[in-house]
């Protein structure tokens, strides 16, 4: 148990391979919170990249981070129907007020009629050489991205729409 009480805010930071700070996320609010799984919500909250650069996100996005699954998956929710953002990062930890997990670039991108694509192969590759990535890593994040895709295809958790507006429903009960 993570500890955190529905409602609570917490931020979201990613990490990379070699420990550096990739990206912040300032304000995102708990709707789930287990050993195995975060559940959280965030609309137009405050992005901070690793160079100080910012942004703000646009639309409300239900977010899951997972204990034992080699990635997490955005859902966002927009005119045109739900995006999602699936990142191949490590299982998350909770510490300090803090869900934290260290991203391995490869990303999915699944629209609203359910078709995907995958990203960042290049950078992957780059960052992989770079950084030393061990064999058998290689191994569990190419194995979890087949795996994420499977969930894709079949509609699984996250990828049900009925899911994502159920924690959107719940996420405006929070709001003030």
């Amino acid at each position: 148990m993570t500890g955190q009480e529905p409602g609570t805010s917490i931020q979201i930071k990613s990490y990379k391979h070699n420990g550096q700070l990739h990206r912040v996320w300032k304000d995102t609010t708990i709707l789930k919170s287990t050993s195995n799984m975060i559940i959280g919500a965030n609309d137009k909250t405050l992005v901070t990249e690793s160079d100080g650069r910012f942004w703000v996100t646009r639309e409300p996005a239900i977010c899951f981070f997972y204990a034992r699954h080699w990635f997490n998956i955005i859902g966002m929710l927009r005119q045109d129907g739900i995006h999602y953002y699936c990142n191949i990062s490590s299982p998350f930890v909770f510490e300090k007020q803090a869900v934290k997990y260290i991203d391995y670039d490869l990303d999915i991108k699944v629209f609203p009629d359910m078709t995907y694509k995958l990203l960042d192969e290049d950078e992957y590759d780059l960052h992989k050489e770079q950084m030393k990535y061990p064999e058998v890593l290689n191994r569990i994040l190419k194995n979890n991205v087949d795996y994420l895709q499977y969930w894709v295809r079949q509609r699984k958790g996250p990828f049900s729409h009925e899911v994502i507006d159920q924690w959107y429903e719940r996420f405006l009960t929070y709001r003030t």
